[in-house]
């Protein structure tokens, strides 16, 4: 498992009866967690004396409950890396703080290439590999069919000090994105794409992991550089495991240009227990 253990800003605090109990800064909130199917052994005062608190809806979906007066938008900082947060109507803040175990692999990889390199982030939603790659001295191309979530990602940039990085922020269907530029040429020494189970472009377009990703990634084979430094593909999809990420790797990059293939969980550790909170998946291939 590859753990984000590094944050300062951020911490699990406890885990139990399905939810989580975390720190942002100086913000608690208590939110729902699929992975964490062990009861909660006591629900000290701590459980109880939280920022907000995320109920799940028996009908989908669900709604915050305010316990204390949180400003709209607060900021946390990993490293030198700064993130706007904000609660989202889907139990979200707008960052998963286990990437950040993706953030400081890539920011090492793009460091020590000695080398311009170029970055294509997919599904990039509000752009925490974006900051952490042109932290690193990378060009990014910052991709997700989200207006919102674009938006976002600028502010990111900015809040990081990197607004005259080069940065391009397209709104778009990522495969179609991803044609146009076969069509037009371009090429990545680095491609990050984080696909959803399910989701649909702004033109109605539909994507399902399963029968999406494979043909999804031979398409960005077609503009991968003839010295390609690395590919990560994350997942949240329940029911896929990490060697299946690392398989269509090995079928594609690895199959194409050898190096060295990697896959596994991402987790972040528990501070009141000592284990670690499985938080998805991921496939990394590297030169």
């Amino acid at each position: 498992m590859y753990i984000a253990s590094d944050w300062k800003d951020y911490e699990v605090i406890d885990t139990g009866g399905g939810e989580k109990l975390e720190r942002w800064g100086d913000i608690i909130l208590r939110r729902p967690d699929p992975q964490i199917i062990w009861p909660l052994s006591n629900e000290t005062a701590k459980w109880r004396d939280v920022h907000g608190h995320y109920h799940r809806s028996s009908a989908g979906g669900g709604q915050w409950e305010m316990k204390k007066t949180i400003p709209d938008d607060w900021k946390i900082s990993y490293g030198k890396l700064k993130f706007h947060l904000r609660p989202t109507n889907f139990k979200h803040t707008g960052l998963f703080p286990e990437q950040a175990a993706n953030w400081s692999w890539m920011m090492d990889k793009i460091a020590a290439a000695n080398r311009p390199i170029s970055v294509l982030n997919l599904f990039a939603y509000t752009g925490g590999a974006t900051v952490a790659a042109a932290s690193a001295g990378a060009s990014v191309v910052h991709v997700d069919a989200a207006k919102g979530m674009v938006q976002w990602a600028k502010e990111n940039v900015q809040l990081s000090g990197l607004g005259e990085r080069p940065v391009r922020y397209i709104t778009d269907d990522v495969f179609k994105f991803v044609q146009r530029e076969q069509r037009r040429g371009s090429k990545y020494d680095a491609i990050i794409m984080d696909p959803p189970s399910y989701g649909r472009g702004p033109g109605g377009e539909m994507w399902k992991l399963e029968s999406s990703l494979y043909p999804f990634l031979e398409s960005c084979m077609q503009i991968m550089s003839d010295k390609p430094l690395f590919m990560l593909i994350n997942s949240y999809t329940t029911g896929i495991s990490p060697t299946v990420l690392r398989n269509m790797l090995s079928m594609t990059m690895g199959k194409r240009y050898g190096g060295k293939l990697t896959s596994g969980e991402i987790g972040l550790p528990i501070t009141s227990s000592g284990m670690n909170l499985p938080c998805g998946i991921l496939g990394r291939w590297e030169a």
